[in-house]
């Protein structure tokens, strides 16, 4: 887009709706399985240790590629690989739906996740390149809106389908969506100059999914328990091979994860806050439907409906979010959507069995606006502090951090409130049962609260108006 061509997002409509396409059938499926465990306990007559494998089976296919997004792009094409991985997605969700045991279910789970895994850094760098620097957060706020919706919309359309349709048609949903994105990606996305393909950093290669994968793996099994040998093992090879991961990077000349981009202390500070963000956002986004289900009593698509508040809130903030990060950066919109979030969830921490619905929907709604002014300005934000030709790599570096961070997050809370309801299983103790999940609302509400003295330390990165997305002039020193 040239200086004498006015830009504006209808001039990158077609691309924009393949890439949201796409992140919406990866990101939907990230939520959508959760509400249909029991079905799945009784439909392959399996416990639920190993039903939970469905999820995390497909967590741990993410957190495996994610890293490999950036190297492959680079030697294959952006587009040509995008539009790969959607078919791989697509043809994972085929065989999910044809499944006969518990057993394949989890195998066809993984290849959902090998293939969904790359949508989204690839998806996110691709907008970012098509848009100029002064319109990226109005952009990224567009693109936002699938980001935050797509896991609200999950528990609803699942819950639907379970009821009135087929297990079946949780997976079989993704066909035509995929197949559309699939159209559309062939005949609007754009080929992005290629240059003289890097190096293969092999031992990157290997070390970096090893790593996540083994953290990923031992943070589930710890929330069930932290002491057993496969915990401890997994942990303890997780650790090692992340410490040789980041030794890799560090020294080689085209490392495949851009550790080297930590160096910025505005890329520290927009990563830790969003880490923050992240393990609040799916601890409420996991926690709260088992709640409702199992504490208030509601059907799969009553709970379904009513994160959709949640989801509304998001709607109508995200673009918001988006022109005003434009204005005035990241800190006035971290500091204004934390302290919202932060009083939500502490609102929380007071409902009880005989809280009436509005008191409940009233904080999903500010959670889903505060997430909504938050969100994609602290994303745009951790892009803006690297050099542009490097968003390849450091979308793949994010991503896949985030997917460690919300493991830890989804099993820490889980294991929190294990403890906390150890023995509480009887119908007669429900009541203490919900002082439980009011205590673990109230640990996401004070690491909110963190994240909002963290956001008073935020600063716009200085931005260079002559630094082009293709350009190879720039360094991280």
């Amino acid at each position: 887009m040239t200086d004498e061509q006015p830009f504006t997002i209808r001039s990158i409509m077609a691309p924009l709706i393949a890439v949201v396409v796409g992140m919406i059938m990866v990101i939907l499926d990230s939520t959508i399985v959760n509400v249909a465990f029991p079905k799945f306990q009784q439909e392959f007559n399996s416990s639920l240790s190993v039903v939970q494998w469905t999820f995390t089976g497909y967590t741990l296919a993410l957190s495996a590629v994610i890293p490999l997004a950036g190297w492959m792009t680079d030697k294959f094409g952006t587009k040509r690989v995008f539009l790969t991985t959607i078919v791989l997605f697509t043809l994972g969700s085929v065989l999910c739906a044809m499944a006969q045991t518990i057993e394949q279910l989890i195998i066809f789970r993984i290849i959902q996740g090998l293939g969904g895994g790359m949508v989204a850094p690839i998806g996110m760098a691709i907008i970012y390149r098509l848009a100029p620097p002064h319109k990226v957060g109005a952009v990224m706020g567009v693109l936002g809106v699938p980001i935050l919706i797509a896991p609200a919309l999950g528990p609803v359309l699942s819950g639907w389908i379970i009821d009135y349709v087929s297990w079946h048609w949780i997976f079989l949903i993704n066909l035509p969506i995929g197949i559309i994105a699939i159209a559309i990606g062939i005949r609007y996305l754009p080929v992005f100059p290629q240059g003289e393909a890097p190096r293969l950093d092999f031992l990157g290669m290997l070390l970096a999914p090893l790593a996540f994968s083994m953290l990923a793996f031992g943070v589930n099994e710890g929330a069930v328990d932290w002491t057993s040998t496969r915990t401890i093992i997994a942990i303890t090879i997780g650790i090692a091979t992340l410490i040789g991961l980041i030794v890799t990077e560090l020294r080689h000349k085209q490392p495949l994860l851009e550790l080297r981009v930590f160096r910025s202390s505005d890329f520290r500070r927009g990563i830790l806050l969003l880490w923050l963000v992240q393990i609040t956002l799916f601890g409420i986004m996991v926690l709260f439907p088992v709640y409702l289900q199992t504490v208030r009593g509601y059907s799969p698509l009553d709970t379904g409906l009513i994160m959709l508040v949640q989801a509304v809130g998001s709607i109508i903030f995200t673009p918001i979010g988006g022109r005003f990060f434009d204005k005035v950066g990241a800190r006035p919109l971290a500091l204004i959507g934390l302290t919202i979030i932060s009083g939500a969830l502490f609102w929380l921490t007071q409902v009880s069995l005989d809280t009436q619905l509005l008191l409940l929907l009233l904080p999903l709604f500010m959670i889903g606006s505060g997430m909504g002014l938050i969100m994609m300005a602290l994303n745009t934000h951790v892009l803006n502090s690297a050099p542009r030709h490097l968003v390849g790599r450091v979308t793949s570096l994010t991503t896949a951090a985030q997917h460690v961070v919300t493991s830890f997050a989804v099993a820490g809370l889980t294991g929190f409130l294990a403890l906390r309801t150890n023995g509480l299983t009887e119908n007669v103790e429900v009541e203490s049962i919900a002082v439980a999940y009011s205590d673990t609302f109230l640990l996401t509400a004070i690491l909110s609260a963190v994240g909002v003295v963290l956001s008073l330390l935020l600063r716009k990165p200085k931005m260079d108006p002559n630094h082009s997305v293709s350009g190879t002039e720039s360094t991280i020193n």
